[in-house]
């Protein structure tokens, strides 16, 4: 189940206005209240913060990305002290609340990071090769350019589960010796003539690898897992949590959280030993899907699954990436460049 986002650079149309994702379903999920406090980990275009500030309860919003802040001050100062905007990692949720009613997590890019050329993000329409949310750190071309063949298939092969994952590395490393990759066209560009596109293709060939690309720059995978922990963390006894996914690789992280935390009876089967343990969190339902008429009428909703689950009075456990499964992947950062306080 891929993010389904039509990528294509020849594709007709323009920007696409931004509609949040299952927008009943989490507000059922959620049941915001007067005087309760929801936090939405991942602001974007606040649509999900509106609906929930209409309905009375106050929000902690959270996002990294420094135009969606500013973008959303204006519903802060109108939100009469209800609203506070908070710029940051959505893991350190709980570094930021000490306690609430609500955490919602939308997954994944928003439209307006799609639709804004400059950010990368996208090969609709020609950019630097960017993809960061945060606008600092390792971008989607330091990647490219500079990570080993081998580094790069595993990202390819895993983040984006591209069948030609291996291929498309020992391309790139050819032709970066000649000149390094810094748009978005060029990159797509690129994969498409190497791979080769059948009339039959649904997405463009450059698709999955773009979507590697923006999961490993911005540890995405990563931060969902340290905010499901976080959320443990914060929410109260009977606290709702509400997370909305756009792939597998997402999807199957919720899920495996929150099986987890559902699970009383014995230690998680990822870990050597079993130990007796109380549930964290009850689950609620299953998996819920869009039904054809958002489908119709907003596209991008197409691959989205939201879980939902409600805190026990259980105290939180301790992190444990082990219940995920993930897979190695090369640290996000340059190859030999070490970070401030590392040796």
């Amino acid at each position: 189940m891929m993010a389904g986002y039509g990528d294509d650079p020849h594709a007709a149309g323009g920007p696409a206005r931004h509609i949040p994702v299952l927008l009943a379903e989490v507000l059922e999920a959620l049941s915001p209240k007067a005087g309760e406090v929801i936090v939405d980990g991942t602001f974007g275009a606040g649509g999900y913060t509106k609906a929930i500030l209409a309905c009375g309860a106050s929000v902690v919003a959270i996002d990294r990305d420094p135009d969606a802040i500013a973008t959303g001050r204006a519903l802060e100062k109108q939100s009469g002290g209800r609203l506070r905007l908070v710029q940051a990692p959505f893991s350190t949720l709980d570094e930021h609340v000490e306690s609430a009613e609500g955490v919602v997590l939308d997954i994944g890019i928003s439209s307006m990071q799609i639709d804004q050329a400059e950010r990368g993000f996208s090969f609709r329409t020609d950019g630097p090769l960017d993809m960061r949310m945060g606008q600092a750190g390792l971008s989607a071309a330091d990647v490219v350019n500079s990570f080993k063949v081998g580094d790069l298939a595993r990202i390819f092969g895993f983040l984006g589960e591209e069948r030609h994952a291996g291929r498309i590395a020992r391309m790139i490393e050819s032709r970066r010796e000649k000149h390094a990759f810094e748009r978005t066209l060029d990159l797509a560009d690129a994969i498409e003539t190497h791979v080769g596109r059948a009339p039959k293709d649904k997405i463009h060939p450059a698709t999955r690898v773009f979507q590697a690309l923006r999961i490993f720059v911005n540890d995405e995978l990563g931060e969902l897992a340290k905010a499901l922990f976080a959320a443990e963390r914060v929410l109260k006894p009977g606290g709702r949590l509400a997370v909305v996914t756009f792939h597998s690789l997402e999807d199957r992280i919720v899920k495996r959280f929150i099986a987890d935390r559902a699970d009383a009876a014995s230690g998680s089967r990822h870990l050597p030993e079993a130990q007796a343990r109380s549930a964290t969190f009850k689950k609620v339902g299953s998996g819920v899907t869009p039904d054809e008429a958002e489908i119709s009428a907003n596209p991008r909703a197409r691959s989205a699954r939201l879980r939902a689950a409600v805190r026990t009075d259980a105290p939180p456990r301790t992190g444990d990436f082990s219940i995920f499964g993930l897979p190695k992947l090369p640290e996000p950062k340059l190859p030999g460049v070490n970070w401030p306080g590392e040796r």
